[in-house]
């Protein structure tokens, strides 16, 4: 409790260094994303496909108040929130009550939100933003425990996994063991032997997954989100097969190598760029998204040819190339040595080694 007292606290202070910054009054964080960071890990999503939640977060330079109605007030105040806020119920059925005490609290001043109201409040600082992307200790903690939890949750069900089953039925037990570990299953892909050499984003249908199938998760507790791909075969993988996952592996390896400090994610980018050209596969970078940061959405940041941004100490990456049939993805962390720690690896799982560094291969359930 002490730690997490302190991560608030030292986050209250970034949040009123930001509104020094820009003269606001006021900062709002309306998000499901912000709403976690702020509360060091606290849950405002009761949809769970809402990008903003039943609660939000409003930080002047005095108070730090959690603003929600009288459906939510009792549970959050039980179950989710520290003391270091205060909490503002407004009538269900008056949102207007809100906006009136935001404006009494904030001096009828500047307010700044992460989703803000046209013409009237202004957006996030690019500091606030930054500071959002980069995991204290407290924080990477609790990834570690949502990226063990979603790898294990991964291996449970493609370990139990049969090939008469749907591709509904491999997702909706996805779901279940990752709810069962107090996760929230915000994605979960499934391309069974015919979609998979098909579709790169393939949401479940009701088709027999057959003898080979990719299960995807994005898995978030905390608001922290642990990405993972996986791949499970009944029988013998084929050489075919095989032999496109190790492209993949070996591609991905250029850009894990370049995970370090100050290392922009478009010179990520071009690597895997040059990667797929190097090994016959010259315009696969144009097929999917290559992935980019991660934390508290499940991309921060996707690389593309001109995103300049920088990599430093303590942010998480996830990366994602892919082939026609073949994908790998796990979330990682650059340590202060530089070194990558991979959150979502279960040494249950096959595994070899690549670069120094242990990565998935497909179970083949014989």
């Amino acid at each position: 409790m002490k730690e997490l007292n302190e991560e608030v606290s030292r986050k209250l202070e970034l949040i009123r260094e930001a509104l020094t910054e820009t003269g606001a009054t006021g900062v709002r964080f309306k998000g499901t994303d912000w709403f976690a960071w702020a509360t060091a890990g606290a849950s405002n999503t009761v949809l769970l496909t809402a990008e903003t939640g039943v609660a939000e977060v409003l930080v002047t330079v005095r108070d730090a108040w959690v603003l929600t109605d009288e459906i939510e007030a009792q549970r959050l105040e039980d179950e989710e929130l520290s003391a270091d806020f205060k909490l503002h119920v407004n009538p269900w059925a008056d949102a207007t009550a809100r906006e009136s005490f935001v404006r009494e609290v904030t001096n009828e001043g500047k307010v700044l939100s992460d989703c803000p109201i046209p013409h009237i409040e202004k957006r996030l600082p690019a500091s606030l933003q930054q500071h959002k992307r980069v995991m204290m200790s407290s924080e990477l903690e609790r990834y570690r425990e949502v990226g063990r939890k979603a790898s294990e949750a991964m291996t449970e069900v493609l370990s139990k996994a049969q090939p008469t089953w749907t591709e509904y039925q491999l997702a909706g037990a996805g779901a279940e063991a990752l709810w069962a570990r107090g996760l929230h299953p915000a994605l979960t892909l499934v391309a069974g032997e015919r979609r998979l050499p098909l579709y790169r984003h393939a949401t479940p249908t009701g088709e027999a997954i057959g003898q080979q199938a990719m299960l995807v998760f994005c898995a978030r507790g905390y608001g922290l989100y642990a990405n993972l791909t996986r791949f499970v075969s009944f029988g013998s993988l084929g050489n075919e097969r095989a032999e496109l996952h190790r492209h993949v592996r070996e591609i991905e390896a250029e850009a894990l190598n370049l995970c370090q400090p100050e290392i922009s994610l478009d010179t990520v980018y071009h690597a895997l760029n040059r990667a797929y050209e190097q090994h016959g596969f010259n315009h696969a970078i144009r097929e999917h998204h290559q992935g980019g940061t991660t934390g508290y959405l499940a991309r921060e940041i996707v690389a593309n040819p001109t995103t300049t941004d920088t990599l430093v100490d303590g942010i998480p990456v996830a990366w994602n190339p892919s082939l026609v049939g073949a994908k790998i993805e796990d979330t990682f962390v650059i340590l202060k040595d530089g070194m990558l720690e991979n959150l979502t690896f279960d040494p249950n799982w096959p595994s070899v080694e690549v670069e120094g560094r242990l990565r998935p291969v497909a179970l083949e359930v014989r």
